[in-house]
């Protein structure tokens, strides 16, 4: 039989204190649980919000460390080209080492957000200083001799690079043109025109990357940290601590001539100048000055060959051309007596002798001494400005692998060069300065001549900047040209 249900106010106190109890319990529990979960998850929005800050603050300190060192590279690169541009406009026609001394006292310095240090290779050894373009061989003009004494270079490939340049389609012995570039849909024709950069080369049928950059793989003419470990990442490279940049070390395609002379002022041009501007720039005589205009006006004269050859014999086969040219002018003229005074006219130099004594005079032209050979490369040119003048090596800077590549049969004049500009304070003034050295053969001067200069006018600027901050880095890359006021930045790029 079942009990009656209890009424409530029946049930016995110790029951219902026990029932209370425990109802109490589970509410505690449930809200000890809750604010366990609450202060969890509070928790991890907190910890949520601090590791986002942390990035964000992180991010912030980046980005502001980027922007120090962004701006520390750039004034290293802007306090290059006021050096630049300083000897531009204030040149020392005494002195042609005084920018490279200058450009080395910029090469390091601070703001108060960061610092700077510019640096190039040269024998693959990092040294202060902005790398000077003139120190290579410019490939748009470089022989095939001279490619071809390059270490790794082929005869197919400098083939294919006088093929790449030259303006016609018709194929060396072993180059390539646009046919055999279109047969093999490479996606590209040859510019058939000079080499706008050294990386072009690589577009050059057998040229790989790896004989064009060598170790630097960015072609910055730095040795980065990836570039000297071995085989951890790209490129190969031996790990020696020295920076092999391949044919990149050695040829450049951004050197440039200048028609500013030494002194600041513009080039005289000898085509076109009086005789009185040529005593009074160039320190010449009245007969000399004639001579050198009268060989000035050839179509085949060129100023190195005055290394080579005395103004008087210059002069004396100018007239001798000149009296052949009015002497077939005089033939053709059906007037005998109009004739020959055309062939009289004809045998006139520019100093107003006549051609009956124009050798007699010519003999008699005093040579030109040291010193006017010197103001003459340094102040005198043949070039018009019509045209790109390419640039010529620095035999002040340019390092002694490269001067024997360009004197391959003659290795005792390329160390003679060497010691005789390492002598001098002051450099190399003129290529004229050659003639004084006994060691160096006049077969040499003649060789260099057409390519060789003491001058410099482009440089590729690597600057690289550090946040005073973090000692983030950034790195720019600038060419510039002081050949013309204000300095041309000819390429820029930051890494």
């Amino acid at each position: 039989m079942t009990e009656p249900a209890l009424h409530p106010n029946r049930i016995p106190r110790s029951r219902r204190r026990s029932a209370q109890t425990r109802v109490s319990r589970n509410a505690r529990g449930t809200v000890i649980v809750l604010v366990i979960w609450s202060v969890a998850i509070a928790a991890i929005v907190v910890g949520a919000a601090q590791v986002l800050a942390y990035r964000q603050a992180t991010m912030g300190r980046e980005t502001l460390a980027r922007v120090e060192a962004r701006w520390a590279a750039r004034a290293g690169i802007e306090e290059t080209i006021a050096v630049l541009e300083y000897h531009t406009e204030e040149p020392d026609p005494s002195d042609a080492r005084q920018m490279f001394k200058d450009l080395e006292t910029v090469a390091d310095g601070e703001l108060l957000s960061g610092s700077w240090e510019i640096r190039h290779v040269e024998d693959g050894v990092e040294i202060r200083g902005p790398q000077d373009e003139h120190a290579k061989i410019n490939v748009n003009n470089a022989s095939k001799a001279t490619l071809l004494e390059l270490s790794g270079m082929s005869e197919d490939v400098v083939d294919g690079i006088l093929d790449w340049r030259d303006t016609d389609d018709r194929a060396n012995l072993m180059g390539a043109e646009y046919e055999f570039y279109s047969n093999r849909n490479v996606g590209y024709e040859p510019r058939n025109a000079p080499f706008r950069s050294v990386a072009e080369l690589e577009l050059v049928l057998g040229a790989d990357p790896e004989s064009v950059r060598g170790e630097d793989a960015n072609l910055n003419g730095r040795l980065d940290p990836n570039e000297n470990d071995g085989a951890m990442s790209e490129p190969q490279d031996d790990a020696d601590g020295l920076l092999d940049a391949g044919w990149s070390g050695a040829l450049t395609a951004r050197s440039a001539g200048s028609l500013v002379g030494a002194s600041g002022e513009p080039r005289l041009n000898l085509k076109k100048a009086t005789s009185e501007e040529i005593q009074e720039r160039l320190g010449l005589n009245a007969q000399q000055a004639g001579s050198l205009m009268t060989y000035a006006k050839r179509d085949d004269a060129r100023l190195e060959t005055l290394l080579t050859q005395d103004l008087s014999a210059l002069a004396a086969s100018a007239g001798q051309s000149r009296n052949a040219r009015g002497a077939t002018g005089g033939a053709g003229n059906t007037s005998g007596g109009a004739g020959n005074t055309g062939g009289r006219q004809s045998g006139r130099s520019s100093s107003g002798m006549n051609g009956g004594s124009g050798n007699q005079s010519a003999n008699s032209v005093q040579r030109l001494d040291q010193q006017q050979l010197r103001k003459i490369y340094q102040e005198a040119t043949l070039d018009d400005g019509t045209k790109p003048i390419l640039g010529k090596v620095n035999l002040n800077t340019v390092p002694v692998a490269v001067l024997r590549a360009m004197l391959p049969d003659d290795p005792i004049s390329a160390d003679a060069i060497i010691s005789q500009r390492n002598a001098s304070s002051s450099g190399l003034l003129a290529i004229s300065d050659l003639k004084d050295s006994s060691r160096i053969t006049p077969q040499a001067i003649a060789a260099l001549a057409p390519m060789a200069d003491t001058q410099s006018y482009v440089f590729t600027v690597t600057s690289r900047g550090r946040s005073a901050t973090t000692g983030l880095e950034v790195e720019i890359t600038a060419v510039v040209d002081r050949s013309t006021l204000p300095a041309r930045i000819l390429e820029y790029r930051e890494q």
